[in-house]
């Protein structure tokens, strides 16, 4: 992309407009989205202008503590932000998109959870010979991804591909929205993006596209599938895996100072069953994670002790059914289908 050219299409008003209806999905009822439209040309007008004369600081995040039941610490932005962090992905995301591998399968268009789940079935087969044989599969994860990716190194990767250097200006305002960190030197240093931004997913996928490259045209793992930080990869052969796990740590070390999280990196056979994407799967079925069937239990906790409203539950529940239905859980899904209807004929 030329010098000078991208930046403009960013903040041009038109782009901003999408930007907002993109933001507001599914959150019209919310009140910083009702508190943002009755002013919406002036409000995206401002934004605009700050964008324009490189004026705008993304306001302070707002951290709170998310279980579901898994615990996490989500840092959500203004909704004025999130309107900016759309703009920004919506021009720059295809330009990176194109050079991303088939098996990169988290917030990308057409793909997902249940994309990645077909993959690996598929991969499963090819490996074990249509299931006659054994096989293995190194199963990885990255420690503390989101808190450790390097801001400096995160530049330097889309650099490559950015030479505006207005867009590097606000793709750093979003990233620098973060306290400062300070490592064990006492030296002062820029790392982590918060879960919960858009960008954050989207810049997620450019930082370990580097390692996607490396597994796929480097090391030649022809059954490799990431989604976010959690990869696997499939291979007959549990020695050569092995091997594949030390050179991934010692690339993840000195290109992206990232390392494999000691416990959750393991090669096992895929007799014993595979965590993947909240599924476990076996060679010849696949169940749901206990985690996974947790979640509804909670929303439907939360229902009862009038936390969220029967409408939300119900949207919940659908969401969720869908999703087991892809798991050997009909037994499950008709016993919550029965709690349901006991607890819920009236409504």
């Amino acid at each position: 992309m030329e010098a000078n050219t991208l930046y403009p299409k960013i903040y041009n008003l038109s782009n901003l407009i999408l930007a907002w209806r993109e933001a507001r999905k599914g959150k019209t009822r919310k009140a910083y989205v009702v508190e943002f439209e009755p002013n919406l040309l002036e409000n995206l007008l401002k934004l605009q202008e700050e964008l324009k004369n490189q004026t705008y600081r993304p306001e302070p995040l707002k951290t709170f503590i998310l279980r579901d039941p898994k615990t996490r610490k989500i840092s959500k932005s203004a909704f004025c932000d999130r309107i900016i962090h759309h703009a920004l992905v919506r021009l720059i995301e295809p330009i990176f998109d194109k050079g991303f591998i088939y098996g990169s399968c988290a917030n990308r268009k057409g793909k997902g959870n249940l994309f990645a789940i077909k993959r690996f079935e598929l991969f499963k087969r090819k490996v074990t010979n249509n299931l006659k044989t054994e096989a293995f599969c190194l199963k990885a994860d990255i420690k503390h991804y989101f808190d450790e990716v390097k801001h400096e190194v995160l530049i330097k990767i889309i650099r490559r591909k950015i030479s505006d250097e207005k867009v590097i200006w606000l793709i750093k305002q979003i990233l620098n929205n973060l306290p400062v960190a300070i490592g064990g030197d006492g030296a002062f240093y820029k790392k982590g993006m918060p879960l919960g931004n858009l960008t954050s997913q989207f810049f997620a996928n450019v930082y370990l596209h580097e390692l996607d490259y490396f597994v796929k045209h480097k090391l030649k793992a022809k059954y490799y599938i990431r989604y976010v930080d959690d990869f696997v990869i499939l291979h007959k052969n549990k020695e050569q895996l092995g091997i594949w796990k030390q050179e991934i740590n010692d690339f993840l070390k000195s290109e992206l100072k990232l390392e494999l999280h000691p416990e959750k990196s393991k090669i096992v056979s895929l007799s014993r069953g595979i965590d993947f994407v909240g599924f476990r799967n076996f060679y010849y079925y696949k169940s749901l994670r206990k985690r996974n069937m947790e979640k509804i239990l909670i929303k439907i906790n939360q229902s009862e002790k009038g936390e969220i409203c029967y409408e939300k539950l119900m949207e919940s529940f659908h969401g969720w059914k869908a999703y087991a239905k892809w798991a050997d859980s009909y037994k499950l899904i008709r016993e919550i289908e029965r709690n349901f209807r006991l607890k819920y004929a009236t409504k």
